[in-house]
Formats: structure tokens, sequence, C-alpha cells
């Protein structure tokens, strides 16, 4: 029985826990943001002096360029932003030639305007303008000039009033957290249900990340499409599975060529027998991990499997690629290697096999040149979860942990959820925090702007970012230090001219010691539906780290077809001395790799040419027949690349010939060891292996053609 209470005390009461409730939760403060959201729209204005100087070059981030108008008045420049704005300030960069009377203006149509700010004293240079007004337009609309020439403006950016989400948050009800007070028996079932959704569904929307905190485990973890299992311990020995994390093919008739889209991270295995099975082909790292005793990467019953990536991992026992056409690892340790087919690739490896290529088919390189692993998610001794940072490292061999780096606390990161816009994400960025996408679908109506220097952006369960509207979906800034990883970008219905940028053109900064990093990062066009983007990942920023990419015009799915899912080229470098290990660009209907960047090196690259040209005639380079895989500007004079391979499967018409799998300026610094092309089946011929070097590679066996150096 409970004592009554008086009206006034329970109204005290619940105005007491109301008020305990607004102060807990998360203040989301209104304030002017630091992004630009009027860089790279589209741009439009009363004249341009030319068509060097047009509306587009005022807000395309580059202070070398500029708008230039006719030498008269009034003239104006007018930018869509895309949507409603509520815009706090802007920022004029003119030139000499400057407004001394202008507007500011907005207007939700284009053709009804609002002044938001006026002056006849303007004093030209960099102006920060604080103004109040919404609209999805802005227009400088100029009066008069200081000058006799046109009126001249370098960048005209746009700044708008955003609540700062807050950091940290829940990963969402597609991350599985498990620990060791769990039952067995409840582990299993959920890995076995998400298994059971995830075994066979290839296009599918859904997304899981299976995460273990430090423990021992008994159970058995099979891994399907868009699944990451990754430990939470600080370095993988915290997290044991004793059992299989494992890949196999049933699903697809013992062929393990499809077995795409999966990861294994930061965490060891004891598999029971003594081996695990791994049988994955591209987009299926297998990162970090300890396994005590032997790896197969092949399917059961050795049907095809078709490449495969380790990084910063020990294998107690022996690597058994069996049916593996090729395969790439860096900076691990491993007990010992079995075979190889085609082209088997080591970098940085205790353990690898002596160089041997072309028999048996080993390219072994003693140290990686410049090497920084990917973040990770873990717990420390609080239970508090944080993102470690490995540092840069030089010349390196071996697996790194447990290694040197920073941890970053997850209440400095802004959680992202599928729901969230690409608004909310930039205003979370321009607040200062980092970036976890929790696994999902993400449909962003303008580019994802990543501009502060140390940046860490990271997802989870294969994250998934859809473009709409023919937008580019990510830039990211040419500042040191920004680490994107664990993303997949899926071009949407609309054109993208590209689906992420590292750094604007004309980047030159110098981040030699702290580097740009790219980290499975995978591209697709086609596939889950119909998708176009010319190129996939162009690179303008020196010293970046591409450390392992799979670029995709997609060969089968939905929205498939030489018209229908178009795309030109799958990686554009245009930075100096940038550094590629386990380039994966496939079937692309131009050029797959354009380097154009100084001193850059490759380590493994795995290609297949487009397999569906219709005939020769629609798959010309002018004159020669095709286009070359791997392609390095006439205009470099320093390039290397370790270990790579080019094939084609013309099955829509295998009377189709590619002129040469590689093509390259012939300098002595310019640099190719160990390459070969293959004909698929007699499905068409590649005529050279680089340049007019190496024998046709064409018929039915299938047997590799092989360069071991050029020039």
């Amino acid at each position: 029985m409970h004592p009554r209470r008086s009206p006034a005390l329970i109204v005290a009461a619940l105005a007491a826990l109301l008020l305990s409730c607004l102060v807990s939760a998360p203040a989301q403060a209104a304030a002017c943001g630091t992004g630009n959201v009027a860089l790279n729209r589209p741009a439009t204005a009363s004249s341009s002096e030319n068509a060097g100087t047009s509306a587009s070059a005022a807000v395309d981030g580059d202070a070398g360029t500029r708008w230039s108008s006719a030498f008269s008045d009034p003239q104006w420049l007018q930018v869509d932003l895309g949507s409603a704005q509520s815009i706090c300030q802007v920022v004029l960069q003119w030139e000499t030639a400057y407004a001394t009377a202008f507007r500011l203006q907005v207007s939700d149509n284009a053709s009804t305007w609002t002044d938001i700010h006026s002056t006849s004293t303007g004093t030209g240079g960099t102006q920060t303008l604080d103004v109040t007004g919404t609209g999805r337009y802005l227009r400088l609309y100029g009066t008069a000039r200081a000058t006799g020439w046109g009126y001249s403006l370098w960048e005209l950016s746009v700044r708008t009033t955003t609540t700062t989400p807050p950091g940290g948050g829940d990963l969402g009800p597609n991350v599985h957290v498990f620990d060791p007070s769990m039952s067995s028996s409840s582990i299993q079932s959920t890995l076995n249900s998400v298994f059971s959704q995830m075994e066979s569904n290839q296009f599918g929307t859904q997304r899981h990340a299976l995460l273990f905190k430090p423990g021992s485990y008994n159970v058995n973890a099979d891994i399907g499409f868009y699944t990451s299992i990754m430990g939470l311990g600080r370095n993988p020995d915290d997290v044991t599975i004793n059992g299989q994390v494992k890949v196999d093919a049933g699903w697809f008739g013992g062929n393990a060529t499809q077995n795409f889209w999966r990861s294994a991270e930061n965490l060891s295995i004891t598999p029971p027998g003594g081996t695990n099975q791994w049988a994955v082909s591209q987009a299926a790292p297998f990162r970090r991990m300890h396994v005590r005793g032997n790896l197969n990467l092949a399917p059961t019953g050795y049907g095809w499997a078709s490449g495969g990536y380790i990084a910063d991992s020990r294998i107690d026992g022996t690597v058994q690629p069996y049916s593996q056409q090729q395969w790439f690892t860096r900076d691990s340790s491993i007990g010992g290697w079995l075979n190889g087919v085609w082209n088997m690739v080591f970098s940085g490896v205790e353990g690898a096999p002596a160089q041997s290529f072309p028999e048996p088919p080993y390219t072994t390189i003693a140290n990686s040149p410049v090497t920084r692993e990917k973040p990770f998610l873990y717990v420390d001794s609080a239970g508090a979860y944080q993102v470690f940072v490995p540092a840069l490292r030089q010349n390196t061999r071996g697996a790194s942990w447990p290694g040197t780096g920073t941890s970053v606390p997850l209440t400095q990161f802004y959680v992202a959820k599928p729901s969230d816009t690409a608004a909310t994400i930039n205003a979370a960025l321009a607040s200062g925090l980092n970036l976890l996408f929790t696994p999902g679908i993400y449909h962003v109506g303008q580019t994802i702007n990543v501009t502060r220097a140390n940046t860490v952006v990271l997802g989870l369960g294969y994250a998934t970012i859809i473009p709409d509207n023919g937008v580019v979906p990510m830039r990211v800034a040419d500042v040191d230090g920004i680490r994107v990883a664990g993303l997949l970008f899926d071009a949407g219905s609309v054109n993208s001219p590209i689906l992420m940028e590292v750094g604007p053109s004309g980047s030159g900064a110098s981040h030699a010691a702290n580097p740009i990093s790219i980290q499975d990062v995978f591209f697709r066009i086609g596939g889950a539906h119909a998708g176009k983007a010319t190129t996939s990942l162009v690179v303008n920023s020196d010293h970046t780290i591409i450390d392992h990419i799979w670029a995709w015009r997609g060969d089968h799915g939905a929205g498939i077809g030489w018209t229908v899912n178009t795309a030109d080229t799958g990686l554009i470098v245009n930075g100096d001395d940038v550094t590629a290990y386990g380039l994966f660009v496939e079937h692309y209907q131009k050029y797959q790799v354009i380097w154009n960047g100084q001193r850059g090196k490759t380590i493994f690259f795995q290609n297949e040419m487009p397999y569906d040209p219709p005939n020769q005639a629609a798959w010309m380079n002018g004159s020669t027949r095709g286009y070359a895989a791997y392609k390095v500007a006439d205009s470099v004079t320093s390039h290397e690349a370790w270990g790579l391979g080019a094939y084609c499967y013309f099955n829509v018409d295998p009377s189709i010939v590619a002129e040469r799998g590689f093509e390259t300026p012939v300098n002595p610094n310019v640099r190719f060891h160990d390459l070969l092309t293959v004909s698929l089946g007699g499905n068409g011929t590649i005529n050279h292996v680089v340049n007019n070097t190496g024998a046709p590679a064409q018929g039915t066996a299938t047997v590799p053609v092989k360069v071991v150096s050029f020039p």
C-alpha cells in the first residue's frame, strides 16, 4: 500500500522529470556553418568575358579561376543551391575588377528576388558578409564597377545556418554486438539468421555488421553479402573465434567468382581441423586478422575464384589459393604459400615465396614503400567505443599491430543513419565531427564535402551511398590526413560525372608527412539498378594512398547494357607521388585506369575489359582497336608498377580485339614488372601485353601471355 501524494507534489515531480529529460538530451546548437553550399552547384551569369571565365568558375573551389562579365552595368551571377537554404554568410573573393555597388538577393523560383544585402561602398578584396535570408537561389547583382573592366570574381561561398548534430550515439539496428556473457547458442542463432538472409542476396538493400567484444567465442560464422565481421579489441588476439569465419560458394554451385562485398577484420580464428575457408573474389578484404592454422582461399570442390586481398594479418599456417586466379597480400606474416595460378603478388610479407614470375607467377616486393593501416572501431577498458587511427609508416614489412596511432572517442564522430540527408552529414562535418556510417543505404541529393584536415570517415557493414540527380556524392578537400574507409558508392540513374573526388582539380599541396588515404572503398555502376557515372574515382591530391578499391561497371544483375550502365573510366590519378595497393578495376567502356601524375606506384592491378561492346566499331579509341586497361599518360616521366593482369571476355562479339593491355610512354624511369594478359575461353583477343610488346592473348586454352619487365 502506497501513501497518497498531493496533486502539487505530483506536478512538482513531473516538472523535475521533464527538466531532467531536457538536461540530458543531446544539445543541438544553431550556428553559421563553415561549409560552402555553393561549391560546384549550377551557376549562371548575365554574361561572361570568354569561355574560360564562365559562371561556374566562381563556385568551383579553385581560387585560380574566375568569373568575369562584360564591361557594362548591371551584371549578375546566380547559383542554384539545390533546395531552400537558410543563408547566414556570403564570402566574395574579388579580383581587381570589383563592384562598388551590388546587392545580394535570394529567390525560391529564380524570378522573384528579395534583397538580403545592399551596398554602394564595396571594398573589393575578400568580403565576408553576414546576412539573413532563405532561398534556393542566391544572386550577386552588380550595378557599379570600380574599374572600366567587367566584374571579376575568383570565388563566391555561401554558408548556411546549421543545427550541429551531437556526436556519439547508438550504432543502429543493423549492427549486432556480441559479448562473452551471451550464450553461444544465442550468438549462433543471430549469425545463422543474418547469413540466411545474406547468403545469396547479391543486390539486396540489407546491410549488417557483426561486432564481437573482447573474449572467446565458440561459434561458426558464415559470411554472406554486405556483411562485415569485426573484433572490438585493440588487437586481433583480444577476440578469438573458436570456429570458422567462413565463405564458401554453395549458393552459386561452387563458383566463387561472385562472392563480393563482405569482410573480416581485427579478430583471431582458431579453426577446427586446422584450416579456415575464405573463398572470395573482389571487395572482400581480410584485414588485421590472425589465423591460428591454415587459410584456404578456394570454394569446396575447387571451383573458380577470382582475386582477393589480405593485409596486416598473421597466418600461422599455409595460405592455400588452389583455384584462385590472382591474389594480393600486403604487410602480413604467413607460414607458407601453396601455389599460384596467374598472378600472386606480395608486398612487405614475411614468409612470402621468393620472386619467381613468370613461373611460378609470384611477384614479391620486400617492403611496402609507404602505408597507413585502416582505422577501426574498438572498445576501451571502460567499455566506451573508440576509433583507432593508425600512424603513417615507411618501408613496412609484416603486420603492424599492436602499432602506434591515435584513439578518437566515438563522441567525436557523427554516427550517421540511412535516414540522414547530405545536409545533416555536412553540418556534422562542418561542426568538427568525424563521420561513422552505420550499415544501410544512403541517398544523397548534394555532395558530402569532407574539408577538415585529419577527418576520419568510416563505414560499417558496407554502408552504401547513392547519388540522386547526378550529384557527385563525395568530395575530399586537398588537406592533410583525411581518411576515408569502408564505403560502397553505387551510381544513381542520372549520370554523375564522378563518384568520389580527392582534392579539387589543380591540387598541388604536399601531403608527404600526412597523406590522404582511401581504403576498402568500392564503386559500382549497375547491378542493383541502372546506374551511370563517367568516372568512379578521381585523385587530384599529391601523396594519396589508395589501399584496396574495386571499381566495377556491372556485367550482371539489373540495369546492365552497353548503353544502359554507362561509365568511361574507373580511376584517374592526376596527383603526384600517389601510391596504390590492390587496384581492382573492371569493365569500364574506355581506359580502366588513367595515370597522369608523376612518380606514381601501383602494386597489384586486376582488370577485366568490358564484356559487352556490341562490335569493334563501337569500341574504338580513334583508329586504335579498343582501350588499354592501364594507361600511363604520355607526359609522365616517372612511374613504376608491379604485378598487373588484364583479361578480356568479349562474349557479345568474340571477334573484338583490344590492341594492347597496357599503354605507357617509353622512358627508363617508367617501369613495369610482371605483366600478363589473358583471353578467357578465347572470347576476344588482346593483341599485345604492353605497347607493341607481347604476343596476342587468344584461344580457348585460356593461357596467359606474360612480360617480365618493360621497357
